[in-house]
């Protein structure tokens, strides 16, 4: 039986590659869209081990809307898209917030100009929890008011949210959306054959945490520990990328069988907050490895603490996550062994 095709925009990156997965085991065909701006094109190799098979790949910048329109005329009969395609450093964006808003604006609008031409209805967009600021209490609910975002990273996907719901208002536009507000992906295939790779420093807490014990990194710097929490480092939900993955399967087919409301926004994580501290002292009792760490000062647009209430997922689209925060973390550990063994 011939597969559904389904854009994934930044496929070949962190969460895109692990989505790609997913996809093709629940039956899709994936078809990779990605100009390698912050992902490896050996990402495609360990695809490729992983499923047996290589997916189409399109190496296209989001932004250029006439290379997306060739894509989409040469694969021919896409049912929907799954846009990941987007810069995604908080500290980044505060120093660079120019490049942000051109990015991650400007690729959305040319996508959906490109689906609209083409008659493609359905997109999962990639949100973020950044969109709620600072909340006034936790945990957050989707209904949880969004306030000013805290960094340009977080103004970029307020912005898109919104564009999206203006579009799907409009009754001659038949857009239909799921907005999935990430927490903090962690972790990697358990086959260790794809996983997070950042292009140089790291932005994110875990590939600090696997390149400091690996011996890359002589130290993890600890951004801050005055925040008003119990020990006083940030609190993040940290879900695992492979149970994240999965949450875009779901929202998928939930589209494509007309499921839903025109527009709806579910959070993705696990309903438990951690501290930077207790992921430190997680990985050292799922891995065994001590880690030389830091106190250093906070860093601009960090939020002192959010993590999710998931009772919308578990109860609409029937999503729960399933692997612990030291599972996520062995993950981790079991991927930074693997690329150091490929050197």
């Amino acid at each position: 039986m011939e597969r559904t095709k389904i854009l994934v925009t930044g496929g070949a990156g962190y969460i895109g590659s692990h989505a790609v997965v997913e996809l093709y085991n629940a039956g899709f065909l994936p078809v990779i869209v990605d100009n390698f701006s912050n992902s490896r094109e050996q990402v495609l190799d360990g695809l490729e081990h992983i499923l047996g098979v290589r997916v189409p790949v399109h190496n296209v910048d989001c932004n250029d809307e006439e290379a997306l329109r060739a894509v989409f005329a040469e694969e021919g009969n896409l049912r929907g898209v799954i846009h990941f395609a987007a810069y995604k450093a908080v500290g980044e964006s505060v120093a660079k917030p120019l490049e942000y808003y051109r990015n991650n604006v400007g690729s959305l609008l040319a996508l959906l100009s490109v689906m609209r031409e083409f008659g493609v209805n359905a997109l999962v967009f990639s949100s973020s929890c950044t969109v709620y600021g600072i909340p006034d209490q936790l945990p957050v609910t989707e209904q949880t008011p969004t306030k000013k975002a805290n960094s340009p990273y977080g103004a970029t996907k307020q912005m898109c949210e919104d564009i999206l719901r203006d579009i799907a208002a409009v009754p001659e536009q038949p857009l239909r959306t799921i907005l999935l507000r990430y927490f903090n992906p962690i972790g990697a295939h358990p086959s260790a054959e794809i996983g997070e790779l950042p292009l140089g420093v790291p932005q994110n807490l875990v590939p600090f945490v696997t390149q400091t014990a690996a011996g890359i990194r002589e130290q993890l710097t600890i951004y801050g520990d005055t925040y008003d929490t119990p020990d006083g480092t940030n609190i993040r939900d940290y879900v695992h990328v492979v149970d994240l993955a999965k949450a875009h399967i779901v929202a998928v087919q939930r589209l494509l069988n007309g499921q839903g409301e025109t527009v709806e926004t579910f959070n993705v994580g696990t309903g438990n907050g951690n501290s930077v501290l207790e992921v430190v002292q997680a990985f050292e009792r799922a891995t065994g490895q001590k880690l030389n760490y830091k106190i250093g000062a906070p860093r601009p647009g960090d939020v002192p603490a959010i993590y999710a209430d998931v009772t919308k997922a578990t109860a609409e689209l029937g999503f729960t996550t399933t692997s612990t925060l030291e599972e996520a973390l062995a993950s981790a550990w079991h991927w930074q062994q693997a690329l150091d063994q490929k050197k």
